[in-house]
């Protein structure tokens, strides 16, 4: 692993304010992410790190802002963050660290602003969630929001957000990590007050929000849950051809964030009802494994 100056340096950050912003971002992602930023430090080149770290701690950001806090305080909260993005993008200049880094980061990697404009819109919608009810509505919602946060991250792995064929592999990728995630987080989500899974398939189980919310163990659950995670693994099978239209030396932290998401399904699936009563949790020697694969282009993803 490359010094983080190292990485500055191989990126074209040289100013002292611009690497002082990147060192904040970087230790954003240290601290809220600890495993992603490892994988990035391990398996990302070394020019393209500051930049994959800065859009990921921009993104992360944003999405913390909406998730916590009574709905006024955040909406307010959302809507001043909002504006100093706009004004940022607008003039080329931000005070705040990590608006500062992705902003360096967005021009470097000449990243569409059309990107970070849908995922500001999207964001909105988290800060009063009211729930699916189709499964139109969830994929209206990686429309919104999932999608475009991936193609603010992983998306400045390519110059210019890539390909139209490219930032279609991605919505496929956001649509499978995204179920995958509100799947492994949905003790939690409930105990927020919030259930991300759609009332349609709960219907279609014989499921009701109580059964979920009183973590009841019960076949239909169980059916309900098993059937989540077939549905996401389905798309994240589907998703892997964007690995190969990655260059060689980004493939690795792709094949990670697929690796990974497969084994946290794995383990939904093995927890079974008990998923209503805690979340999916990393095991670090498992992740130390997932890494390794990550490594090894030979190995099939799934």
């Amino acid at each position: 692993m490359r010094s983080w100056h190292r990485c500055l340096d191989a990126a074209g950050i040289h100013s002292g304010s611009d690497r002082a912003a990147y060192l904040k971002a970087k230790q954003f992602m240290l601290s809220r992410e600890p495993a992603g930023h490892l994988a990035v430090r391990l398996l990302i080149p070394d020019r393209l790190q500051p930049h994959i770290l800065a859009g990921y701690a921009f993104a992360s950001f944003t999405d913390d802002l909406c998730d916590r806090g009574t709905v006024p305080e955040r909406t307010r909260r959302y809507a001043n963050w909002a504006q100093q993005v706009r004004t940022a993008l607008d003039t080329g200049t931000a005070r705040h660290p990590l608006l500062r880094a992705f902003l360096h980061t967005a021009e470097a990697r000449e990243l569409p602003r059309s990107w970070v404009d849908s995922y500001l819109v999207g964001a909105q919608v988290d800060l009063d969630f009211a729930g699916f009810t189709t499964e139109d509505d969830y994929q209206a919602y990686i429309e919104q929001l999932t999608w475009p946060f991936l193609m603010i991250t992983s998306g400045l792995s390519m110059p210019g957000g890539g390909s139209q064929a490219y930032a279609d592999s991605c919505r496929l990728l956001a649509d499978a990590c995204q179920r995958t995630d509100f799947l492994t987080d949905l003790a939690e989500d409930l105990r927020d007050g919030r259930l991300y899974l759609p009332t349609d398939d709960l219907e279609k189980h014989g499921v009701t929000r109580s059964d979920l919310e009183q973590g009841r163990d019960l076949p239909a659950v169980r059916s309900l849950l098993s059937a989540t995670a077939a549905t996401a693994h389905a798309t994240l099978r589907e998703s892997t051809r964007i690995v190969t239209e990655l260059p060689e030396e980004q493939r690795r932290l792709t094949r990670f964030v697929i690796l990974l998401h497969a084994h946290r399904l794995r383990r939904a699936v093995a927890m079974g009802a008990s998923l209503t009563q805690g979340p999916v949790r990393d095991n670090p020697l498992e992740l130390l494994r997932i890494l390794s694969r990550s490594n090894d282009p030979t190995r099939p993803l799934l």
